[in-house]
């Protein structure tokens, strides 16, 4: 009677530990590995030792559970952010890296600056850089992406899409309602 209650015990605190891990919502595999593996490692643990300490046998094999499920789970989280990163690539060709500056904008505006230079980082963020007529400079930081011929940028509260050309050298943005003719810098 005593090894059937010693396994009843072992069963109800897997159970508690598996439903823990399923409801805390780990923020990375890593997290529910360990926490997963450490609810197996203590059944494992207290199942092997039915005749001695179960305790210490169950603490023991929680342990090692939990180093073995968070190895597998952090793997895991390594390989998810290598495809995150390669979508991110992928996202930001052929523009990601290189700095252009405009020449021309359609309908032409006001001169209300000397030179604008966009910056877009291989990370998906562009940085375009404003130097007004009387020497402000404004900076604006927002993302960006590349779908096919069309250029995304975006920042929590828009978005802007764009058809876009390269041609050697230049860059040219079509916004619809007007577009801009940029020269690469780098």
């Amino acid at each position: 009677m005593k090894s059937g209650k010693k396994t009843i015990n072992s069963i109800c605190i897997v159970g508690m530990l598996l439903a823990l891990s399923l409801g805390t919502g780990c923020a990375t595999k890593g997290q529910t590995g360990a926490l997963t593996g450490a609810g197996a490692g203590a059944l494992i643990g207290g199942l092997a030792n039915m005749h001695g300490s179960w305790g210490a046998t169950a603490l023991v094999g929680a342990g090692v559970g939990a180093g073995v499920g968070y190895l597998i789970g952090n793997e895991e989280d390594k390989k998810d952010a290598m495809k995150r990163q390669a979508i991110r690539e992928d996202e930001t060709r052929p523009l990601g890296g290189t700095t252009w500056q405009v020449v021309s904008i359609t309908p032409n505006p006001e001169m209300s600056h000397k030179s604008i230079v966009t910056n877009f980082r291989s990370d998906g963020t562009v940085v375009t850089t404003k130097t007004n007529m009387d020497g402000r400079v404004e900076t604006l930081h927002e993302q960006y992406r590349i779908v096919g011929s069309t250029l995304i940028i975006y920042k929590p509260d828009y978005v802007e899409n764009a058809k876009f050309t390269l041609q050697g050298d230049r860059l040219i943005i079509d916004y619809g309602n007007g577009s801009a003719v940029m020269q690469r810098v780098s």
